[in-house]
């Protein structure tokens, strides 16, 4: 039950956040979206009545058990090391923009000029 609700979850938008509240590695994933002007979803996991369910079957679906667990367009990225990374990378903002979690118009003022 509790995995199909994670799966239905990670269904419904382009970018879904299982976190914890008083989590600091989801505090920064969430916040590096926000400051991209990214839309998601943040499910957090410690106020949701069936989180720690909900926990279990990600872990038992992604091999991930720790949060943030973060995915886009229903597909996994990990954890903040990966996004963070993906960020650093230059592959996150076209990532977001192809999953329509990013306006175009917005995605093209944040890039950074070719020279």
């Amino acid at each position: 039950m509790a995995l199909e609700k994670a799966k239905e979850i990670v269904a419904s938008s382009p970018v879904v956040v299982f976190s914890k509240t008083y989590c600091p590695f989801c505090t920064g994933v969430k916040q590096l979206l926000a400051q991209l002007g990214a839309n998601f979803k943040a499910v957090e996991l410690d106020v949701e009545s069936d989180g720690s369910d909900l926990q279990s079957a990600l872990a038992e679906w992604t091999g991930q058990r720790t949060v943030p667990n973060v995915f886009v367009r229903g597909e996994r990225i990990g954890g903040c090391d990966a996004t963070m990374a993906m960020h650093n990378g230059g592959k996150l903002v076209p990532l977001l923009t192809e999953a329509g979690a990013i306006d175009r118009a917005g995605a093209t003022a944040t890039a950074t000029p070719s020279l």
